[in-house]
């Protein structure tokens, strides 16, 4: 008899390594074969629920009109609205967009907040683009989006080149629309708007979390373990930050042109004070200069990749020279890649829980929203380190319990939470 199944999984075969959506999707099927997932609940989560494409006119500085493309992925909502963020970047795909949602549909059940997974992006350079155009943009693109995003339906969040701006001008729009404020109709707000206390930091101190707890397995301690991050921006910089606070010796940073390394430990606050100045790592008299290649590839206990997919592949993975691999950035590294690393013995944090953090304070400000009450900051942190620890836990049980890796485990964790869901609620077909 056929496996209908089987016969999904032949259709959907990887073929390039480096497509976001293929990979994601790979380690699905891996998961959903070792947990004998329902051949139709395979069928259903396997695919988005909806994929939205929109075109923007936007009228620049210049006054002539150019039109952007953008998409919205909703990829699931057995366990809730959808959630996730939006990204502004010349380079955006749809594959990305959807290999992204469902990122933060298993993102979510890993850490057990009640989200289903969504992402947003538009094709664009911001860098070259005035406040008032990306206002323009933002603004038009969230009209677009109007009947398919809100707090009961999908929660838009800041994500690569936009930040808490481009989520005032989300709400805003979205509010005047509506004809009353609706602050919870995107998370990773400014703090006057209905923003919650620690969500900035969220992702790298959750990154934070997740080291503490695997170091233990390693007899080590933050004075004695050597880290290595590459990228240094809300996630990367932020986690160094954190990092260096309570005491490992960060050798390593980069941004996006190139490194910097000092075997002896960097002073994290001078480098990013450095950087915040010269808005380039170039010219640091205190450490050597390395490009993000070689950053990968240089011996430590724990590398963090915290800028984005791709990262680490089957053409460096056996380079690779540390302990414990914490996934910061979404998709940093391939399938191909995590055989190697398994074989190596390295322990790796898969993203789908290492970087968690940022979604599970941006679940916090929804609920401080919704209730219109705000916690203070402390208290926002113990939630999250409570979270993100029995996560940890969960995970490493799993792993254990069925002899698989890490990364393996903690997608069989999540898609048994959805698939349980959307058993339970059954299939309006």
């Amino acid at each position: 008899m056929a496996n209908p199944m089987a016969d999904d999984m032949r259709r959907f075969k990887s073929s390039d390594e480096k497509n976001p959506f293929e990979a994601m999707s790979e380690r699905f099927d891996r998961a959903a074969q070792l947990l004998g997932l329902d051949p139709d609940l395979y069928a259903v989560m396997r695919v988005p629920s909806r994929e939205l494409k929109v075109y923007i006119p936007v009228r620049m500085d210049s006054g002539h009109i150019e039109v952007f493309e953008g998409f919205r992925v909703q990829h699931n909502f057995a366990r809730g609205p959808a959630k996730g963020g939006i990204r502004y970047a010349p380079d955006v795909t749809l594959d990305e967009v959807k290999a992204l949602s469902a990122w933060m549909t298993w993102k979510c059940a890993v850490v057990n907040v009640p989200f289903g997974g969504a992402k947003g992006g538009v094709i664009c350079n911001p860098i070259q683009m005035s406040q008032g155009e990306l206002e323009r943009l933002t603004r038009r693109y969230t009209a677009e989006l109007f009947d398919f995003i809100g707090p009961d339906r999908d929660v838009p969040a800041p994500d690569m080149n936009t930040n808490e701006q481009t989520m005032a001008w989300i709400m805003d729009t979205y509010s005047m629309h509506k004809g009353y404020t609706v602050n919870a109709v995107v998370t990773g707000k400014p703090i006057a708007l209905g923003g919650s206390l620690g969500r900035r930091e969220a992702t790298g101190r959750g990154v934070l979390f997740c080291v503490n707890e695997a170091v233990k397995r390693f007899n080590l301690t933050p004075e004695k373990t050597s880290v290595v991050v590459q990228g240094s921006g809300n996630v990367g910089g932020i986690g160094a930050q954190l990092m260096y606070e309570v005491g490992y010796k960060v050798t390593a940073i980069s941004d996006v042109g190139g490194g910097i390394y000092n075997s002896n430990g960097l002073n994290i606050p001078q480098v990013l004070s450095y950087l915040q100045a010269n808005k380039t790592l170039e010219g640091y008299k205190e450490a050597e200069q390395v490009s993000n290649k070689e950053l990968l590839e240089i011996e430590c206990d724990v590398l963090a990749p915290c800028a984005t997919e791709n990262q680490i592949t089957s053409e460096n993975a056996d380079r690779i020279k540390c302990k414990i691999l914490a996934e910061g950035a979404n998709g940093p590294t391939t399938p191909k890649a995590d055989k190697i690393l398994h074989d190596k013995g390295i322990f790796v944090i898969p993203d789908i829980l290492a970087n968690a953090g940022g979604v599970t304070v941006s679940y916090f400000e929804w609920v401080q929203d919704r209730m219109g009450y705000f916690w203070r900051e402390d208290e926002v942190n113990q939630r999250l380190e409570e979270k993100m620890v029995a996560s940890f836990i969960e995970l490493s049980n799993l792993a254990e319990l069925h002899n698989v890796d890490t990364r393996t485990a903690a997608y069989m964790l999540a898609i048994d939470r959805v698939a349980f869901d959307t058993k339970m609620r059954g299939i309006y077909a």
